[in-house]
């Protein structure tokens, strides 16, 4: 065991006596060691409830043997971050949180690891963490939030996004907004539909590195209790019997989740975090594989935001191990889990609610709900969620209006400048350009909620929340600040997107690009000259490759 470092042999009377500080006792030296690292925070709901799931972790550890400490890292709510500034800290807080594990982890020579996550670049960082240290790890999620009720109608915080553009345009008094605002999200839990923290979640069990059943369970249900007991006792099996992150996190378990998230229709944000994780891991993983594995899965759920159905109907459906089931054909099923294999978790669940998880052979779509577009707008690629369409062989062709920055665009819509039929570029709004490739749920939200949902597209380098609906592509790469096409945009120019061919193009000469590329500059925005950011943008990569951080870190 690891441990044995810290605590074995006469130089380590030093240590032991550190270690009898805390409590541990000579019976508890023979143990191992499990880091319970919790991303605990009284600032995101996802996360609030996190104490109770550590205590039953660590009852787990405790009934199989183990030792369990209980370590922190941080967590940023993303609803609470979005459309200000805050917003630009929420992507690079991945690479804090993985550094963050990797950094206590190691330190304290830990023999496990269980990893207690929810949100959007808490479960991704964590992740990454794993398969970067490689010792015996496993993820509780904190599981969704119920949803709220208004008027008889299932809400979330998507609907309180989308509730400000129907004030405007003057279907809500404010009494009503208030109403709302006070009923969408009743308790602890991520966000009720399938955004970025669920997809997230049900692509770590899809991956195979939580328990079945997690993903889905409620936040604060028996159930989820019983999966953090559970969890923790199965922290000191892996242990035992030397089950690593990289052992589970294969390339077939990487196209699993993939297959997973397409038939869910769930965030474009897996875009960026798996190529991060598997890069961790020692697996290639491009854009063009999420292509090539949403052309073959059929999407069979619609789920919030782009259908009706929340979490709480998907757990009655039977949660991931029903999807797991139904997707069978389209998926390595024999692909290694902490607790098995992934056959295990599908061979004990059946579809219990067909309106839910439809059958391959009537699914929603024939392909999954992710489409990459690649042309002479977006030459390294980007990213669209078909599930959030009514019409996913959108052709269209127009003039655009170039902002740079999210805040130019939403003073534009919110002031009824927007029309129908407009292409709204948002750009230096990238990894680097940015920084920290905000989401912008609120533009594309207010949008919606104005009636203009397909009726306006919206491109951007940086990215649109889980619960985003509409004609909204972004991830185009290279981003404006490093020069890519979309910073030599100007109002007018007209831009093609067609969603069959899979292409988004501007339609000018090169030579005109050209041209416009020998004047072009950039600078760094002010907010970035200084801290965390500026040394984020001086080594993030492109939102092609994953938004990872350079080994070798250039500066200005």
């Amino acid at each position: 065991m690891r441990s044995e470092e810290v605590k074995r042999g006469v130089e380590r009377a030093p240590h032991r006596a550190l270690l009898k500080a805390l409590g541990v006792t000579d019976e508890d030296l023979d143990k191992p060691f499990i880091a319970v690292v919790n991303s605990y925070s009284e600032i995101v709901p996802g996360h609030i409830h996190l104490k109770r799931l550590a205590d039953l972790v660590k009852l787990g550890v405790v009934s199989a043997g183990g030792v369990p400490f209980e370590v922190n890292t941080i967590a940023i709510c993303d609803g609470i971050a979005m459309g200000h500034a805050g917003m630009h800290y929420s992507l690079p807080s991945r690479e804090v949180i993985a550094d963050s594990v990797e950094l206590v982890v190691e330190a304290h020579r830990f023999d496990g690891v269980v990893l207690i996550t929810n949100c959007d670049k808490i479960t991704p960082g964590m992740l990454m963490a794993a398969a970067r240290i490689n010792i015996p790890s496993i993820v509780l999620t904190g599981g969704p939030m119920p949803s709220g009720s208004y008027k008889g109608q299932r809400i979330g915080v998507a609907s309180m996004f989308e509730a400000v553009g129907r004030y405007k345009r003057g279907e809500l008094t404010l009494e009503e907004l208030k109403s709302m605002e006070s009923a969408a999200c009743p308790g602890a839990g991520s966000c009720n539909g399938l955004f970025t923290a669920n997809t997230m979640a049900c692509v770590t069990e899809a991956l195979g590195m939580s328990l079945p059943g997690c993903a889905t369970a409620q936040a604060c249900s028996a159930k989820k209790e019983r999966i953090a007991v559970e969890t923790g006792r199965l922290a000191v099996r892996i242990v035992e019997e030397e089950i690593r992150p990289r052992d589970v996190m294969s390339e077939d378990a990487f196209r699993n989740a993939i297959a997973v998230d397409v038939a869910l229709g769930g965030s474009t944000n897996t875009v960026l975090h798996l190529p991060a994780i598997a890069a961790e891991a020692g697996v290639k993983l491009s854009i063009d594989v999420f292509e090539e594995v949403s052309r073959s899965t059929p999407q069979l759920c619609t789920i919030v935001p782009g259908g009706s159905h929340t979490m709480e109907d998907l757990e009655e459906a039977g949660g991931i191990p029903a999807v797991l089931s139904e997707l069978k054909s389209h998926l390595n099923l024999d692909a290694k889990a902490v607790y098995g294999t992934l056959r295990d978790s599908a061979a004990r669940a059946s579809v219990l609610r067909r309106d839910v998880i439809r059958p391959v052979s009537n699914p929603v779509r024939r392909h999954g709900s992710i489409a990459i577009l690649k042309g002479t707008l977006a030459p390294e690629g980007s990213v669209i969620k078909l599930s959030g369409l009514r019409d996913e062989n959108v052709v269209m062709e127009g003039p655009v209006r170039v902002f740079d920055g999210e805040e130019l665009c939403m003073k534009a819509v919110m002031s009824g400048e927007i029309d129908e039929g407009d292409i709204l570029v948002i750009r230096y709004e990238g990894p680097r350009g940015g920084p920290g490739m905000r989401e912008m749920l609120s533009v594309t939200a207010a949008v919606s909620g104005m009636g203009l949902g397909e009726k306006v597209a919206l491109l951007t380098d940086g990215r649109f929340s889980g619960a985003t609906r509409g004609i909204s592509i972004g991830h185009i790469s290279p981003e404006a600040a490093e020069g890519g096409p979309i910073s030599l945009l100007e109002d007018g120019d007209i831009v093609r997107i067609s969603l069959p061919e899979r292409r988004l193009d501007v339609l000018l000469p090169r030579e005109e690009l050209e041209e416009r590329r020998k004047k072009w500059s950039w600078s760094p925005p002010g907010h970035a000259m200084k801290g965390y950011l500026k040394r984020y943008m001086n080594s993030v990569s492109s939102a092609s490759s994953g938004a990872i951080l350079r080994a070798c870190v250039s500066s200005f």
